[in-house]
């Protein structure tokens, strides 16, 4: 039997793969997948009755975690990403929320790849005011990062964040420019 439920931020279908999991003695584990379907792990003797009661917990959840998101998101920036998702991505990156942070000194942005802040990005406040196009960067760095989450900085990751933005050589140039003049050491992802 197919299952889904509803994204509460983009008002989509997800799928729901139901999977018997011996492991599991009496609660169910769910998770969202990188393609945005959720994996619901169930012990064996749970009734097929209790599915749909697991199910419709799952969507309280997740609308609680997306008011949680909407809360957390600058939404300038979140425009801001939603422009570049579609310009360089064609709508395909699966982030939830993004916002600044003050507390990120050594790192530019980050993104959360697992658990419930799946799809989480943070960006460094030091960029606040920063020139748009190395702001877009780092966002597009984060994207790759969602859509080649094995990658790293691979070879790979590498040659689609140039392939989707253009810029990025030159973006890099100013942040390396950036640290520099800081007097402290960028350490080079590739």
């Amino acid at each position: 039997m197919a299952y889904t439920l509803l994204d509460p931020l983009k008002q989509t279908e997800i799928p729901v793969e139901v999977r018997v999991d011996r492991r599991l003695r009496r609660h169910a584990r769910w998770a969202r997948r990188a393609d945005g379907s959720i994996l619901l792990r169930v012990p064996p003797r749970l009734r097929r009755s209790e599915i749909q009661r697991l199910l419709r917990d799952i969507q309280a959840e997740m609308e609680r975690i997306a008011a949680r998101d909407r809360r957390r998101t600058d939404e300038t920036l979140a425009r801001r990403a939603r422009e570049i998702n579609r310009k360089y991505f064609g709508g395909e990156v699966p982030w939830r929320a993004i916002r600044w942070v003050s507390n990120m000194k050594q790192r530019l942005g980050s993104v959360s790849l697992g658990g419930t802040t799946y799809g989480h990005i943070r960006l460094s406040g030091q960029m606040r005011h920063w020139p748009r196009w190395v702001v877009d960067y780092v966002i597009v760095h984060e994207f790759v990062h969602l859509l080649l989450p094995e990658e790293g900085h691979s070879a790979r990751f590498w040659a689609r964040v140039r392939q989707a933005y253009p810029r990025t050589d030159e973006a890099r140039g100013f942040v390396k420019g950036y640290f520099f003049a800081q007097g402290q050491a960028f350490e080079s992802e590739d």
